[in-house]
């Protein structure tokens, strides 16, 4: 009689045990607000852009930029102005209105605050955050003399190409 008591009490423990491991096995995981908003980003190749330095009213040369996003991709397709127009805009801004590269002191520039001005900027325009990081891939002055000169020589590199490495045969 005892082993059958006990038999019955061993089941009755193995059968809630198997019950409660099965349901936290079937409880929603948990999810990792970082790992699901990095998932949600993607890349936002930048064009190249020429804007012109204008001192003393007259053009002194030519800044060349290139700079890519990574951005919340729903979020960015949901935005009116199209995402390129705005940061095209966004690089005037900064660079002709509020200065913010001196030419004669190029040694100076802090690429890290250039990067988090165009961040700020440009998730300040669209009303939430968008933008998650700058990678700048070229930052190059031309003076106009060397515009206007034959044959035309390579400008000043400001910043090159800071972009993450990325693994063969991704895009």
């Amino acid at each position: 009689m005892i082993k059958l008591v006990l038999t019955g009490v061993w089941i009755c423990v193995i059968t809630l045990a198997s019950v409660y491991f099965s349901m936290q096995m079937a409880a929603a995981p948990r999810v990792d607000e970082d790992a699901a908003r990095a998932a949600a980003l993607e890349l936002i190749k930048g064009t190249q852009t020429t804007i012109p330095v204008i001192r003393d009213g007259a053009v002194k040369g030519y800044f060349l930029t290139r700079v890519s996003f990574t951005a919340d991709g729903d979020l960015a397709a949901k935005q009116v102005v199209p995402i390129g127009e705005t940061i095209t805009d966004e690089l005037y801004t900064l660079l002709v209105g509020e200065r913010m590269v001196d030419i004669e002191n190029l040694d100076r520039f802090d690429v890290e605050a250039f990067r988090t001005k165009i961040r700020d900027g440009l998730n300040t325009r669209f009303g939430e955050q968008i933008i998650d990081r700058v990678l700048v891939e070229q930052i190059d002055y031309i003076a106009k003399a060397e515009v206007n000169s034959k044959p035309i020589r390579k400008g000043t590199p400001i910043v090159r190409n800071d972009s993450p490495a990325r693994p063969a045969g991704s895009q």
